[in-house]
């Protein structure tokens, strides 16, 4: 059973990597290994993971999924003034070969409920929606919850085997899905649309839609100015 980890990153233990490293290109980074230290409020982390995207909107921006959490993070590797001594690891990426179960309905699109076991040992229902399988990292999906709509990625065949990850038929899904829409109609893309939003306590924050998911063609990718992590939406919904 999965465990779901705060999206919080606690501290590393900073040192140099005993495995060969590669000078860093912009234009050479997509499914490499990296890592690098993170200063925040005078503290240095180790953050070590695997380079999935670089967004076409924003050139600068890569999409990465670091080891031990569970967040998918979009972050401008070469302009964050916060990202220092990145490396690019020899190391290959660990990519096995997707396992379905026999029977099992298709994931992506579909709304699901997830089951995970929370420090005490409680099970805890998330309910949320598959967005794609993964880039570089095919035996995983992207997913995004009800409660906590940022990207994560899990590898949910792994869940469903085990009976901890159920598909929701349409009679219980209808408030996670977008709106219904004509046949053949597609909406305007928002994405490279600057947006803002504020929050129940007044906090204005702004951000850039960066990606538009082809299953749900109303649900986009935003990552705002001021927050590392990439929060999804159904824009048709929320406005």
């Amino acid at each position: 059973m999965s465990k779901k980890r705060g999206r919080k990153r606690s501290s590393g233990v900073l040192g140099e990597s005993s495995a060969p490293t590669l000078s860093p290109d912009p234009d050479n980074l997509l499914g490499r290994r990296i890592q690098h230290t993170w200063r925040e409020k005078g503290n240095l982390t180790k953050w070590k993971g695997t380079v999935l995207e670089r967004l076409t909107v924003n050139s600068s921006l890569y999409m990465v999924k670091y080891d031990g959490f569970d967040c998918v993070y979009g972050i401008e590797l070469f302009k964050d003034t916060r990202v220092s001594n990145l490396q690019v690891l020899t190391e290959k990426v660990v990519n096995n070969k997707i396992k379905v179960p026999p029977g099992a309905e298709e994931l992506v699109g579909r709304a699901v409920e997830h089951l995970f076991e929370k420090e005490d040992g409680q099970k805890n229902e998330w309910r949320g929606m598959v967005l794609s399988r993964a880039p570089v990292m095919t035996h995983w999906y992207y997913i995004t919850y009800e409660k906590d709509p940022v990207l994560y990625m899990y590898q949910l065949w792994d869940d469903y085997k085990d009976g901890d990850l159920r598909v929701l038929p349409e009679s219980e899904n209808k408030h996670l899905l977008p709106a219904d829409r004509k046949p053949g109609e597609e909406p305007e893309s928002l994405v490279g649309k600057q947006v803002e939003y504020v929050t129940d306590n007044g906090l204005k924050r702004t951000g850039l839609v960066i990606y538009q998911v082809p299953a749900k063609p109303t649900v986009y990718y935003i990552k705002y100015d001021d927050d590392v992590h990439i929060h999804v939406y159904d824009l048709v919904k929320t406005t």
